[in-house]
């Protein structure tokens, strides 16, 4: 999403190609074998793991530096939130539900303490770039497969989760609901419906609740 974000500001040229990890074409296998996305290749250099293309990103690609910003109280609000629901899908009881529902509390809280459009202040900075995927795997994966929802209550969270879905870097990166849905599945080794894989890719991008610019 960071590169999204450079290709809308202008800074770069962004060029994406999906890669079916289970039928990958042959010069995928020639070049980077069992090596699963996300890969960058800039000017011909291919760069591996989501750490190295971060850092990549800061010190090579033009404007990546400035969406960097150090703000520890705000790595630490987003850390650990994707294992949360993770560990929701798997053990599927309450107890990771409430786990999973106190963080989102928390990332609520401090959206309304700072009054701002974004984590860190009204720019997008790589913070944002790292929640707004993970909400929306919470929004989709975690209704499919046990009926979460994020709670309406949280006001704050859908605020901020609407301005997120006004910027293209956030729409053109963001999967389907069926991939979301199928890389769940995967991990959990259950199978895609026939129907499933027909189906029209959606994308859950609704607010449930009025919100007043």
């Amino acid at each position: 999403m960071d590169l999204y974000l450079l290709a809308e500001l202008k800074t770069i040229s962004l060029k994406v190609t999906t890669v079916d990890m289970q039928k990958p074409p042959p010069d995928f296998r020639t070049n980077f074998e069992a090596t699963h996305p996300p890969i960058l290749i800039d000017n011909g250099l291919a760069i591996l793991e989501n750490e190295k293309i971060e850092r990549h990103i800061m010190k090579h690609i033009p404007g990546g530096y400035n969406l960097f910003v150090q703000d520890k109280e705000v790595a630490t609000l987003i850390e650990n939130l994707y294992v949360k629901l993770k560990l929701m899908l798997v053990k599927k009881d309450e107890a990771k539900n409430n786990a999973l529902l106190t963080h989102l509390r928390k990332i609520n809280d401090h959206l309304a303490n700072r009054n701002t459009r974004f984590l860190t202040g009204d720019t997008m900075c790589c913070f944002d770039c790292e929640l707004m995927p993970r909400l929306q795997h919470i929004r989709v994966a975690g209704k499919y497969f046990v009926d979460f929802e994020i709670p309406t209550h949280l006001t704050a969270l859908w605020r901020y989760m609407y301005h997120m879905y006004q910027l293209d870097a956030f729409t053109q990166s963001c999967p389907a609901d069926q991939d979301i849905i199928n890389h769940y599945k995967l991990q959990q080794s259950l199978k895609m419906k026939k129907h499933e894989e027909l189906e029209t890719p959606t994308f859950t991008t609704s607010i449930p609740i009025d919100i007043s610019e």
